[in-house]
Protein backbone atom coordinates (compact mmCIF):
# COMPACT_ATOMS: atom_id res chain seq x y z
CA UNK A 1 0.00 0.00 0.00
CA UNK A 2 1.48 3.00 -0.95
CA UNK A 3 0.83 6.16 1.14
CA UNK A 4 1.77 10.40 -0.05
CA UNK A 5 2.59 12.22 3.23
CA UNK A 6 4.39 15.33 4.47
CA UNK A 7 6.61 15.60 7.38
CA UNK A 8 6.85 18.49 9.69
CA UNK A 9 8.12 19.96 12.52
CA UNK A 10 7.41 22.91 15.16
CA UNK A 11 9.96 23.52 17.64
CA UNK A 12 11.32 19.88 16.84
CA UNK A 13 8.16 18.00 17.73
CA UNK A 14 7.70 16.42 14.41
CA UNK A 15 5.13 14.56 12.61
CA UNK A 16 4.01 12.76 9.42
CA UNK A 17 0.90 14.70 7.61
CA UNK A 18 -1.73 12.56 5.90
CA UNK A 19 -4.30 13.96 3.29
CA UNK A 20 -7.22 12.22 3.52
CA UNK A 21 -9.28 15.04 1.78
CA UNK A 22 -10.24 13.20 -1.45
CA UNK A 23 -11.32 9.95 0.89
CA UNK A 24 -10.18 7.49 3.86
CA UNK A 25 -6.50 5.67 3.38
CA UNK A 26 -8.48 2.95 6.06
CA UNK A 27 -5.07 2.99 8.34
CA UNK A 28 -5.02 0.64 11.13
CA UNK A 29 -2.82 1.52 14.47
CA UNK A 30 -0.51 -0.91 13.70
CA UNK A 31 -0.14 0.93 10.61
CA UNK A 32 0.43 4.39 12.37
CA UNK A 33 2.83 2.22 14.59
CA UNK A 34 4.73 1.84 11.30
CA UNK A 35 4.64 5.07 9.71
CA UNK A 36 5.89 7.07 13.11
CA UNK A 37 8.93 3.98 13.73
CA UNK A 38 12.32 5.82 12.71
CA UNK A 39 13.82 2.76 11.99
CA UNK A 40 11.50 1.14 9.61
CA UNK A 41 8.64 3.71 8.91
CA UNK A 42 9.00 7.43 8.20
CA UNK A 43 10.01 8.53 12.30
CA UNK A 44 7.74 10.80 14.01
CA UNK A 45 6.57 11.90 17.22
CA UNK A 46 2.51 11.90 15.98
CA UNK A 47 0.93 11.37 12.83
CA UNK A 48 -1.74 13.55 11.14
CA UNK A 49 -4.62 13.76 9.44
CA UNK A 50 -6.66 15.99 6.74
CA UNK A 51 -10.17 15.05 6.61
CA UNK A 52 -12.95 17.25 5.18
CA UNK A 53 -15.47 19.48 7.44
CA UNK A 54 -17.02 17.35 9.41
CA UNK A 55 -19.80 20.03 10.21
CA UNK A 56 -21.19 23.86 9.25
CA UNK A 57 -18.80 26.14 10.46
CA UNK A 58 -15.78 23.91 10.78
CA UNK A 59 -13.12 23.83 7.52
CA UNK A 60 -11.06 20.55 8.81
CA UNK A 61 -11.13 17.61 10.91
CA UNK A 62 -7.81 17.03 12.36
CA UNK A 63 -7.05 13.60 13.45
CA UNK A 64 -3.92 12.70 15.71
CA UNK A 65 -2.07 9.46 16.59
CA UNK A 66 0.79 9.10 18.86
CA UNK A 67 3.99 7.18 17.32
CA UNK A 68 2.49 4.45 19.42
CA UNK A 69 -0.80 4.19 17.02
CA UNK A 70 -3.44 5.43 20.23
CA UNK A 71 -5.77 8.05 19.19
CA UNK A 72 -5.45 11.37 21.29
CA UNK A 73 -7.84 14.41 21.95
CA UNK A 74 -4.98 17.55 21.17
CA UNK A 75 -1.76 18.62 20.17
CA UNK A 76 -0.57 22.14 20.12
CA UNK A 77 2.31 21.96 17.86
CA UNK A 78 0.39 19.27 15.38
CA UNK A 79 -2.12 21.94 15.38
CA UNK A 80 0.63 25.03 13.86
CA UNK A 81 1.69 22.45 11.07
CA UNK A 82 -1.48 21.15 10.03
CA UNK A 83 -2.69 24.86 9.97
CA UNK A 84 0.76 25.41 7.86
CA UNK A 85 0.09 22.07 5.58
CA UNK A 86 -3.15 22.66 4.78
CA UNK A 87 -2.65 26.45 3.84
CA UNK A 88 0.41 25.55 1.70
CA UNK A 89 -1.17 22.96 0.03
CA UNK A 90 -3.98 25.23 -1.39
CA UNK A 91 -6.53 23.56 0.88
CA UNK A 92 -7.85 26.38 1.81
CA UNK A 93 -6.58 30.48 1.63
CA UNK A 94 -7.61 31.51 5.01
CA UNK A 95 -5.69 32.86 7.81
CA UNK A 96 -7.98 31.41 10.23
CA UNK A 97 -8.93 28.26 9.78
CA UNK A 98 -11.42 26.43 12.50
CA UNK A 99 -10.42 22.78 12.75
CA UNK A 100 -12.36 20.00 14.81
CA UNK A 101 -10.39 18.13 17.18
CA UNK A 102 -11.45 15.22 19.55
CA UNK A 103 -11.41 17.47 21.87
CA UNK A 104 -13.38 20.63 20.45
CA UNK A 105 -12.91 22.84 18.00
CA UNK A 106 -9.84 25.03 17.29
CA UNK A 107 -8.57 28.24 15.49
CA UNK A 108 -5.23 28.32 14.48
CA UNK A 109 -4.14 32.12 12.71
CA UNK A 110 -1.27 32.11 10.54
CA UNK A 111 1.06 35.30 10.45
CA UNK A 112 3.03 36.18 7.71
CA UNK A 113 6.55 35.79 9.66
CA UNK A 114 5.59 31.92 9.55
CA UNK A 115 4.68 31.53 12.87
CA UNK A 116 1.53 30.26 13.36
CA UNK A 117 -1.11 31.09 16.90
CA UNK A 118 -3.52 28.95 18.50
CA UNK A 119 -6.27 29.41 20.41
CA UNK A 120 -6.06 26.17 22.40
CA UNK A 121 -9.27 26.94 24.79
CA UNK A 122 -9.97 27.10 28.04
CA UNK A 123 -7.96 24.82 30.23
CA UNK A 124 -9.69 22.25 32.80
CA UNK A 125 -8.10 22.59 36.17
CA UNK A 126 -11.36 20.17 37.96
CA UNK A 127 -8.97 16.99 38.32
CA UNK A 128 -12.16 14.60 37.87
CA UNK A 129 -12.39 16.51 34.33
CA UNK A 130 -8.43 15.84 33.41
CA UNK A 131 -9.01 13.08 34.53
CA UNK A 132 -7.37 12.78 37.86
CA UNK A 133 -7.97 10.67 40.89
CA UNK A 134 -6.99 12.43 44.13
CA UNK A 135 -9.37 10.37 46.73
CA UNK A 136 -7.35 10.11 49.39
CA UNK A 137 -4.39 12.54 49.23
CA UNK A 138 -3.56 15.66 50.82
CA UNK A 139 -3.42 18.51 48.52
CA UNK A 140 -1.25 21.88 49.02
CA UNK A 141 -2.94 25.31 47.96
CA UNK A 142 -0.57 27.44 46.36
CA UNK A 143 -1.81 30.71 44.83
CA UNK A 144 -5.36 30.37 43.22
CA UNK A 145 -4.47 26.53 42.14
CA UNK A 146 -2.99 23.54 44.22
CA UNK A 147 -0.45 20.74 44.13
CA UNK A 148 -1.42 17.18 44.84
CA UNK A 149 1.48 14.52 45.85
CA UNK A 150 2.25 11.65 43.21
CA UNK A 151 3.63 8.60 44.90
CA UNK A 152 5.85 6.62 42.08
CA UNK A 153 7.91 3.77 42.59
CA UNK A 154 11.53 3.94 42.17
CA UNK A 155 13.71 1.26 42.54
CA UNK A 156 11.38 -0.24 45.42
CA UNK A 157 11.45 2.68 47.49
CA UNK A 158 8.51 5.13 47.17
CA UNK A 159 9.08 8.64 46.01
CA UNK A 160 6.97 11.87 45.51
CA UNK A 161 6.16 14.33 43.11
CA UNK A 162 4.32 17.12 43.45
CA UNK A 163 2.06 18.13 40.41
CA UNK A 164 -0.52 20.29 38.92
CA UNK A 165 -3.13 17.93 36.44
CA UNK A 166 -4.25 20.24 34.20
CA UNK A 167 -5.91 19.39 30.96
CA UNK A 168 -5.15 21.01 27.51
CA UNK A 169 -7.70 18.73 25.91
CA UNK A 170 -5.47 16.29 26.94
CA UNK A 171 -4.07 15.18 30.15
CA UNK A 172 -0.89 16.75 31.87
CA UNK A 173 0.89 16.70 35.08
CA UNK A 174 3.15 19.67 35.53
CA UNK A 175 5.99 19.68 38.11
CA UNK A 176 8.55 21.78 39.48
CA UNK A 177 12.35 21.15 39.23
CA UNK A 178 14.91 23.23 40.34
CA UNK A 179 17.32 22.24 36.81
CA UNK A 180 14.90 20.86 33.93
CA UNK A 181 18.07 19.23 32.50
CA UNK A 182 19.41 17.35 35.77
CA UNK A 183 15.55 16.39 35.75
CA UNK A 184 14.92 12.34 36.04
CA UNK A 185 12.75 12.67 32.97
CA UNK A 186 13.46 9.04 31.36
CA UNK A 187 13.23 7.13 35.13
CA UNK A 188 10.24 9.32 35.95
CA UNK A 189 8.29 10.34 32.90
CA UNK A 190 6.92 6.73 31.97
CA UNK A 191 6.10 6.32 35.88
CA UNK A 192 4.01 9.66 35.79
CA UNK A 193 2.34 8.45 32.26
CA UNK A 194 0.90 5.25 33.27
CA UNK A 195 0.03 5.78 37.01
CA UNK A 196 -2.96 4.60 37.93
CA UNK A 197 -3.98 8.07 39.43
CA UNK A 198 -4.35 9.22 35.06
CA UNK A 199 -6.90 6.54 34.15
CA UNK A 200 -6.53 7.65 30.40
CA UNK A 201 -2.66 7.93 31.36
CA UNK A 202 -1.10 11.35 31.56
CA UNK A 203 1.65 13.64 29.85
CA UNK A 204 4.06 14.14 32.29
CA UNK A 205 5.90 18.16 32.48
CA UNK A 206 9.19 19.04 34.74
CA UNK A 207 9.45 22.96 34.45
CA UNK A 208 12.19 25.36 35.36
CA UNK A 209 11.09 28.97 35.97
CA UNK A 210 13.95 31.62 34.82
CA UNK A 211 11.45 34.56 35.99
CA UNK A 212 8.55 35.47 35.73
CA UNK A 213 7.78 35.78 31.69
CA UNK A 214 10.26 32.81 30.99
CA UNK A 215 10.51 29.04 31.81
CA UNK A 216 12.62 25.98 30.52
CA UNK A 217 10.08 22.84 29.84
CA UNK A 218 10.67 19.54 29.23
CA UNK A 219 7.84 17.12 28.79
CA UNK A 220 7.49 12.81 28.18
CA UNK A 221 4.48 12.83 26.16
CA UNK A 222 1.77 10.06 26.61
CA UNK A 223 2.26 6.98 23.67
CA UNK A 224 5.32 9.29 22.28
CA UNK A 225 8.40 9.14 24.78
CA UNK A 226 10.12 12.58 26.07
CA UNK A 227 9.74 14.83 22.68
CA UNK A 228 11.86 17.96 21.91
CA UNK A 229 8.90 19.81 22.39
CA UNK A 230 4.97 19.54 23.48
CA UNK A 231 2.17 22.53 22.56
CA UNK A 232 -0.07 21.22 25.01
CA UNK A 233 2.35 20.33 27.52
CA UNK A 234 3.93 24.26 27.62
CA UNK A 235 0.41 25.45 27.91
CA UNK A 236 -0.42 23.36 31.06
CA UNK A 237 2.93 24.36 32.40
CA UNK A 238 2.24 27.70 31.76
CA UNK A 239 -1.35 27.44 33.49
CA UNK A 240 -0.14 25.54 36.32
CA UNK A 241 2.57 28.53 36.85
CA UNK A 242 -0.10 31.60 36.48
CA UNK A 243 -2.05 29.54 38.99
CA UNK A 244 0.53 29.05 41.47
CA UNK A 245 1.52 32.99 41.40
CA UNK A 246 4.76 32.05 39.77
CA UNK A 247 4.25 33.68 36.34
CA UNK A 248 3.37 36.42 34.52
CA UNK A 249 0.04 36.24 31.88
CA UNK A 250 2.74 36.18 28.85
CA UNK A 251 5.51 33.61 29.14
CA UNK A 252 8.52 32.23 26.77
CA UNK A 253 8.75 28.63 27.05
CA UNK A 254 12.08 27.09 26.06
CA UNK A 255 11.81 23.70 25.01
CA UNK A 256 14.56 21.55 23.84
CA UNK A 257 13.51 22.42 20.17
CA UNK A 258 12.48 25.94 19.90
CA UNK A 259 10.47 28.42 21.89
CA UNK A 260 6.88 28.90 22.38
CA UNK A 261 4.98 31.49 23.39
CA UNK A 262 2.27 31.00 26.10
CA UNK A 263 -0.80 33.96 27.00
CA UNK A 264 -3.42 33.36 29.68
CA UNK A 265 -5.29 35.87 31.83
CA UNK A 266 -6.15 33.34 34.68
CA UNK A 267 -9.83 33.10 35.12
CA UNK A 268 -11.22 29.82 34.17
CA UNK A 269 -13.07 30.85 31.36
CA UNK A 270 -10.05 32.67 29.54
CA UNK A 271 -8.56 31.16 27.07
CA UNK A 272 -5.24 29.72 26.18
CA UNK A 273 -3.10 30.85 23.03
CA UNK A 274 0.25 29.26 22.04
CA UNK A 275 2.44 31.16 19.14
CA UNK A 276 5.02 29.07 17.63
CA UNK A 277 7.10 27.71 14.53
CA UNK A 278 5.60 25.05 12.07
CA UNK A 279 8.23 24.31 9.35
CA UNK A 280 7.51 21.98 6.31
CA UNK A 281 10.53 19.13 6.57
CA UNK A 282 10.22 17.18 3.34
CA UNK A 283 7.29 14.87 1.17
CA UNK A 284 7.50 11.84 -0.30
CA UNK A 285 5.82 8.14 -0.54
CA UNK A 286 6.07 5.40 1.48
CA UNK A 287 4.95 1.30 0.94
CA UNK A 288 3.20 0.06 3.78
CA UNK A 289 2.61 -3.31 4.51
CA UNK A 290 -1.93 -3.68 3.72
CA UNK A 291 -1.12 -6.30 6.78
CA UNK A 292 0.52 -5.64 9.92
Amino acid sequence: MQIRFTKMQGAGNDFVVLDETRGRLGLTPAHYRYLGNRHFGVGADQILTVRPSPAEGVDFEYVIHNADGSEVEQCGNGARCFARYVHDKGLTDKRVIRVQTLSGVIAPELHADGRVTVDMGAPQLDPVKVPFDGDGLQVQKLGSTQKWPLALDVSAQDAAVWIAPVSMGNPHAVQLVADVDAAPVEIHGPLIENHKRFPQRVNAGFMQIIGRSAVKLRVYERGAGETLACGTGACAAVVAGIGWGLLDSRVDVHTRGGLLTIEWAGGAEDRVRMTGPAEFVFEGQIDIPETL
